[in-house]
């Protein structure tokens, strides 16, 4: 009877030790298989030597960068003390940096996020970006196949748009076409984004030049927009008042501002929206590989969207996603996409577009 006792005391013991290591596992270690724990444990480990990990990006905000470090440190277990260094840049001064970093062969930084595909393509054409397959990737397998992604580089942490937008209490406006902007407003009260300064912008008109044709936009330089650069900036001077109209409004920023109290619109116009997929890739040389491939793994999971959706308002091409924000970024398949072969776009072609843009808006 003593023996069995026994028995049973060391059996519930070595049953309460193992429950306990479970329950000391981090979450990216739980219900997976053998063999991508054996995986992920092994890039944890590294990532944890590493000690931290540097990001750029065009969109994401401070307050959601911080959601996102946070629960990545838990997801992996990593220390409170692991750095997770962010750069919110735009679009042309990340390109600008990277190409610096990669031509002088002393790169900082481990992973670039911008939505300007076409440059995106010809890094990893280049072989300037690090191969890697992510496990998540199974899950943008549609993206991959529109073109707004490369198996085995880059897919896209989620994507934004610039559509008309206007303050709803400041401006009457039922437009549902981008032709109903024209004359929507007095001159001189509308903003457009700065193509000249801005990839992301120059990438847009790329495509919205296809169906409205060149002359719609020297209609709208008669309109005597302000150009700017920043989308904040853009929103922030349609809540004042400063402006009553912009033609390059984001979702994202009209939610942001509207979570504090503003009242901003937009229309997603009939003709069709250009699609910027941030795309996201590590760089060949990055100085904290490890680290990186799991920053990868987390953004592109059904959590790390779920937070970049909810403070960003971007469009996640992850497939089976339910968008928390509906109305400000829908379901990927709800939209009206035009068509661009963004890989096929060059370097060169984008800038014959940019000077087409110049001689038309002379801003």
């Amino acid at each position: 009877m003593r023996r069995s006792l026994s028995y049973l005391f060391v059996g519930a013991f070595a049953g309460l030790i193992a429950t306990g290591a479970a329950a000391q596992e981090p979450p990216a270690l739980q219900g997976v298989s053998a063999q991508e724990k054996s995986r992920v444990t092994a890039l944890i480990d590294a990532a944890k030597q590493e000690g931290a990990l540097t990001y750029w990006d065009v969109v994401i905000q401070p307050e959601t960068n911080d959601a996102l470090a946070a629960e990545f440190r838990k997801t992996y277990g990593l220390p409170g003390s692991f750095q997770v260094n962010y750069q919110l840049s735009a679009t042309a001064n990340l390109v600008t940096r990277v190409e610096q970093e990669i031509a002088a062969n002393r790169v900082t930084i481990d992973i670039a996020a911008i939505g300007s595909p076409s440059w995106v393509f010809e890094r990893a054409n280049k072989g300037d970006a690090l191969e890697y397959e992510s496990p998540q990737y199974k899950f943008f397998e549609q993206s991959f196949k529109n073109g707004l992604g490369l198996p085995k580089f880059f897919a896209f942490n989620g994507a934004y748009l610039f559509v008309p937008m206007w303050d709803g209490a400041k401006t009457k406006f039922a437009g549902k076409s981008w032709k109903d902007v024209l004359g929507a407003v007095p001159a001189g009260r509308i903003t457009v984004g700065d193509v000249s300064k801005s990839v992301a912008y120059l990438a847009t008109y790329a495509g919205q030049r296809k169906i409205l044709g060149v002359d719609y936009f020297k209609k709208l330089a008669e309109m005597k927009p302000s150009y700017l650069v920043r989308s904040e900036q853009i929103a922030s001077r349609v809540v004042s008042g400063e402006d009553l109209f912009t033609f390059t409004g984001m979702p994202t920023r009209a939610y942001q501002n509207n979570q504090k109290g503003a009242t901003l619109k937009f229309v997603f116009p009939e003709e069709g929206v250009v699609l910027l997929p941030q795309n996201m890739f590590i760089l060949k040389k990055a100085p904290h590989p490890n680290a990186a491939k799991l920053w990868i793994d987390f953004i592109l999971s059904e959590r790390g969207q779920t937070i970049l959706v909810k403070g960003e308002a971007l469009v996640s091409g992850r497939a089976g996603f339910t968008s928390p924000l509906p109305e400000y970024a829908p379901p990927i398949e709800s939209l009206k996409i035009i068509p661009i072969d963004w890989e096929k776009l060059s370097t060169e072609e984008l800038q014959k577009i940019r000077s087409e843009w110049v001689s038309i808006f002379n801003p």
